[in-house]
């Protein structure tokens, strides 16, 4: 596998963990009990920690990764082992 293939494939696995990572430990001010600014959206966190999220979505995401890039290496699950349906099967005998 090329490098730039492995970066790609990360970027990737980086962003689905960033979207899995937001969600949890934000809080709003009607949880609690803080005061809103002027003009401020009903939904808006009170106690965002972006350097905790980066190092926890690069935790998440490298973890991941490193699960996939050894099952490519050592083939733990192949397409074959995932065709419930035997497409692949069907498609050989045409």
């Amino acid at each position: 596998m090329d490098w730039t293939s492995i970066l790609a494939i990360y970027v990737l696995f980086w962003v689905l963990s960033a979207f899995i990572i937001l969600p949890f430990g934000i809080r709003s001010h009607s949880e609690t009990g803080t005061e809103m600014v002027k003009g401020q959206a009903d939904g808006a966190p009170v106690n965002f920690r972006p350097g905790r999220t980066l190092a926890f979505t690069t935790l998440l995401a490298t973890l991941a990764f490193i699960l996939f890039y050894f099952n490519y290496t050592n083939q733990w699950i192949t397409v074959d082992d995932i065709d419930f349906f035997g497409s692949r099967d069907r498609l050989e005998q045409q």
